[in-house]
């Protein structure tokens, strides 16, 4: 039972993390276009992100069913996992999400905006492997349905940054088109309370699919030690505190991220926040729906891009951008090495000793990251500060008119 504790207090940490890190999803566009001020942007995100952790369950499921295989070829839990209390699926999941916390505040500390919820798979499958096996990971699903790990994880993060994208892309060039004989200032205030509103919409988006993720973790652990049965419902004490976890995690805000996102790809008008934002919320729901466990940063990078491609002369930083695809690569292999690492740890010295080891390790390095984080500080106060560009990181985008393309077509 101790073990048990401990997965679901590390748990409910990644929670938090998962809260801080992906703020910026939601909030950097409207911080940075002046719709919200920081404060009241992190406050508002922080409820609809907790309301919207308690309005479906499918992403939950998907972590529960879809990563590791917990039951046998008979349906039946598998022996592997359940035996002594289900202490080797405890370790995995502990070892998995030691992976993922590390990476995030890693990436956290040097402002990149990659994905919780591919550090959080990456530590489960990485954990997993070495335990297990490469056989112990449900890759594909059983039947035809997209399932496993290449149908609800990986598929999505190739797809969902791309549409975004091109949704944002295409909703900018139509805002711009229809709105060029309105005045700059009327337009850009206008298009501020639209932001709020779809900001609004990705928060609640945001705690639909990314609360979940943790839920599933905690339900995974729960049936492992015989708590839990239900492979198809989640306990509402676990919905409550993941909730509240990412919630309070959201108010923090993770302003180093958060500027990445708003000054750092791309100059952001007002038009273009509410294209990015309609966008990132309209896919994140849509995904959210289907029990697809997309990153809500992939799709909110992809809407920034989109905006930046869609609007007559804009600029797009697409060194800042390459430095953000490197992060995203690596994310699932770096944090399942960690993991990997942990778990390695954990088993040699077993029992209940090893998973205070790992314990002990990644509290160290969450002091050792947050201390380092303070010989930089980035907050409220300096979030919207000019980027400083250096040479080579923007490229002028030029937008072909409509009537060009047709006459080149011709």
């Amino acid at each position: 039972m101790i073990v048990l504790g401990m997965v679901i207090l590390t748990s409910l940490a990644f929670d938090f993390t998962n809260g801080f890190h992906d703020t910026a999803n939601a909030m950097a566009t409207s911080i940075a276009t002046g719709a919200l001020k920081p404060k009241a942007a992190v406050a508002l995100s922080a409820v609809l992100n907790l309301i919207g952790a308690f309005l479906s369950v499918q992403v939950a499921l998907t972590v529960t069913n879809s990563v590791i295989r917990i039951q046998d070829s008979t349906g039946a839990p598998n022996p592997q996992l359940t035996a002594n209390g289900g202490s080797a699926l405890l370790l995995i999941v502990l070892a998995g999400l030691v992976g993922a916390i590390i990476w995030n505040l890693l990436t956290w500390l040097l402002g990149l905006p990659s994905s919780s919820s591919h550090a959080l798979f990456g530590g489960l499958i990485g954990a997993t492997i070495a335990g297990l096996g490469f056989s112990a990971v449900k890759w594909v699903g059983t039947d035809t349905k997209l399932d496993g790990v290449v149908g609800k994880v990986i598929l999505p993060a190739v797809l969902s940054p791309v549409i975004a994208s091109v949704v944002a892309m295409t909703g900018t060039w139509i805002i711009y088109k229809v709105t060029k004989k309105v005045a700059e200032k009327f337009r850009n205030d206008g298009f501020r309370w639209g932001q709020i509103g779809s900001a609004s919409l990705i928060s609640l988006a945001h705690g639909m699919n990314d609360a979940q993720k943790t839920m599933g973790i905690i339900t995974l652990a729960l049936i492992a030690s015989g708590n839990w049965t239900d492979l198809h419902a989640v306990p509402l004490w676990v919905k409550a505190a993941c909730a509240t976890a990412i919630a309070l995690g959201t108010f923090i805000g993770g302003w180093r991220i958060i500027r990445t996102l708003g000054k750092g790809l791309v100059e952001i008008d007002s038009p273009q926040g509410l294209a990015a934002d309609s966008a990132s919320a309209a896919t994140i729901i849509v995904s959210s729906h289907l029990g697809f466990a997309l990153s809500t940063t992939h799709v909110a990078t992809g809407s920034i891009i989109g905006t930046g491609l869609g609007r007559k002369g804009a600029q797009v930083r697409w060194a800042v951008a390459l430095r953000m695809l490197v992060a995203w690569l690596i994310t699932l292999p770096s944090a399942g090495l960690v993991a990997a690492l942990a778990w390695a740890v954990g088993h040699f010295i077993g029992g209940l000793a090893g998973a205070i080891v790992i314990f002990a390790i990644l509290i160290g390095c969450a002091g050792f990251v947050f201390w380092h984080s303070r010989k930089n500080p980035v907050g409220h106060h300096n979030v919207t500060d000019e980027w400083e560009t250096s040479a080579g990181d923007v490229l002028q985008v030029p937008v072909v008119p409509v009537e060009s393309a047709k006459e080149a077509v011709r």
